[in-house]
């Protein structure tokens, strides 16, 4: 089974970028999360994302690298497992340009060369400790948690959730899902992430399911079942270029993609772990220098104190983990 990973990655830094950006009204807003300068700023660990792959998933087929045309100056383009792809190769010209990560992501089956099966990762998303293939699938399908979260719908990333909700309810019955698939729901591996699940069991509506933010394996076909019964909506939110409360998420496709049974129950949360470094720097690199988890997200936030000594204490954790060069470097 071939095995892609897409990774999109932005440098706010680029001049053609902050052109674009001003062209298109954007302003960097520290008190929006949606805009805010952590949403688009690179902390220069992109390198330890790549040795993080070489050393502790080799396995994998192909690197589709998505941005607006960047790349790192180290980066070896040549890499005959990269794929560098460009926005306006995948995603319709209309709505480009565009700094809205929920419209990169809604695009992602139409990347040239994509495998069947692929794992998404943010640049956020690092791998510190080994993975097999069968750790994002199984027998072809996904492995995932199908468990239910309480979500308040009062931030942005609450109501965009509530937005796929309303499209799985319009085309999904929860009660005939959860008899059908009755062992993967109510799969004891969940443990206490399942709570609400058992809760909930005669409310006849699915509610925003638990959200493990890090790397997510999808099936490309998927996508093209999603677009095929919401294409009018997922157009009319390509148009927004930048976050707004009636995008829809990456989230919708796994929500669908765990609907239709295509995946496997799986605990994320046993080996995934996301820190907010905001209020959890020293754990997150705590966990680096250990390699306690298999992944981990390192949350960006643009109120995070002492920044400066926080990104160098992260990146003396890589680089105790990850000393070497790899071949994705020139």
């Amino acid at each position: 089974m071939d095995i892609d990973f897409v990774i999109t990655w932005v440098d706010m830094d680029d001049p053609k970028w902050q052109k674009d950006f001003a062209d298109c009204s954007g302003k960097i807003d520290n008190s929006k999360n949606g805009n805010s300068e952590a949403r688009f700023r690179d902390y220069g660990f992109l390198k330890y994302w790549f040795r993080g792959v070489e050393n502790f998933a080799p396995w994998v087929r192909k690197i589709h690298f998505v941005t607006c045309g960047q790349h790192p100056e180290w980066l070896n383009i040549n890499h005959p497992k990269l794929n560098l792809v460009n926005h306006e190769d995948y995603i319709p010209n209309p709505f480009l340009p565009n700094f809205n990560s929920c419209v990169l992501e809604i695009y992602m089956h139409k990347i040239q060369d994509l495998s069947e099966h692929f794992v998404y990762f943010n640049d956020d998303f690092f791998i510190i400790n080994q993975l097999s293939p069968e750790r994002f699938f199984t027998n072809g399908l996904p492995n995932d948690i199908a468990t239910f979260r309480y979500n308040s719908g009062l931030s942005l990333w609450a109501k965009t959730l509530k937005n796929n909700i309303r499209i799985i309810n319009e085309n999904f019955d929860k009660k005939e899902v959860l008899a059908r698939d009755y062992d993967k729901w109510y799969n004891p591996i969940y443990g206490s992430k399942a709570r609400l699940t058992y809760l909930l069991k005669c409310y006849n509506k699915f509610i925003t399911l638990r959200t493990p933010h890090n790397a997510q394996p999808y099936l490309k076909s998927t996508f093209e079942d999603v677009w095929e019964v919401a294409e009018k909506e997922l157009t009319e939110m390509s148009a927004h270029r930048f976050r707004s409360e009636s995008d829809y998420t990456p989230e919708l496709f796994r929500t669908w993609q765990i609907c239709q049974s295509n995946f496997n129950p799986y605990n994320t949360y046993n080996d995934t772990k996301m820190f907010p470094l905001l209020i959890k720097s020293k754990q997150a690199i705590a966990a680096i220098r250990q390699q306690s988890y298999s992944l981990i997200c390192l949350n960006d936030n643009a109120h995070i104190r002492n920044y400066q000594q926080t990104m160098s204490e992260i990146h003396s954790a890589f680089e105790r983990i990850l000393p070497d060069k790899s071949s994705f470097e020139r």
